[in-house]
């Protein structure tokens, strides 16, 4: 059986055939996709069997960039690894898609090596993270307003502070607070914290 199924998104043929046939050799089991809407319409959110799956793309690409699709994936609530392989002028975006949740960036040219190092590296924390789709659903059972809560109680910031950022009263904060760890299944602040990290 393969090490893991990567996904792997880029709209250059020549790379992509290279990329694909290197990470076969290294015992993955390679999914290629010439765009990032193609890979959406594939994947449709379901996991594809029990390998671990880790999703590598191009971030500069036309129609939809690696942001883009990374925007669309967290919309989905489908949590993957998910490295980046990036041109020199674009290390800004990538600090970007990091904040957003990525697990690395690999800048252009890199080493056979530094790829298939990004890649176990991001699929071991993902492993290590716990169930990450599970958490993935979780999440996605939030309202919008208890999502502000949990960005907010994650930053550290007490509920009267929440309060006064959303315009909302502290019976109403605590009352958000209570449901959003009813619907995560949680019972602590400390487990809070760990299911909302661990989406990325």
């Amino acid at each position: 059986m393969a090490e893991a199924r990567i996904y792997l998104v880029d709209d250059n043929d020549g790379f992509r055939d290279s990329t694909a046939w290197l990470l076969e050799t290294a015992d993955f089991e390679v999914l290629p996709f010439a765009s990032g809407q193609a890979f959406l319409e594939a994947h449709a959110g379901g996991r594809h069997g029990d390998l671990p799956e880790c999703l590598l793309s191009d971030i500069r690409m036309p129609q939809m960039s690696g942001l883009q699709l990374q925007d669309e994936l967290i919309r989905r609530g489908i949590t993957l690894p998910l490295v980046f392989v990036t041109a020199h002028g674009d290390v800004p975006l990538a600090v970007e898609a990091m904040r957003k949740g990525a697990s690395h960036f690999l800048e252009k040219p890199f080493s056979e090596e530094a790829l298939l190092d990004a890649l176990r590296t991001s699929i071991s924390s993902a492993r290590q993270r716990g169930a990450t789709s599970v958490q993935s659903e979780s999440l996605a059972r939030l309202s919008p307003r208890e999502r502000q809560v949990l960005d907010l109680v994650v930053a550290s910031k007490p509920n009267k502070i929440i309060a006064d950022i959303l315009g909302i009263s502290i019976k109403t904060v605590e009352l958000h607070r209570a449901n959003m760890m009813s619907k995560l299944g949680v019972r602590s602040l400390p487990e809070l914290m760990k299911v909302a990290l661990g989406h990325g």
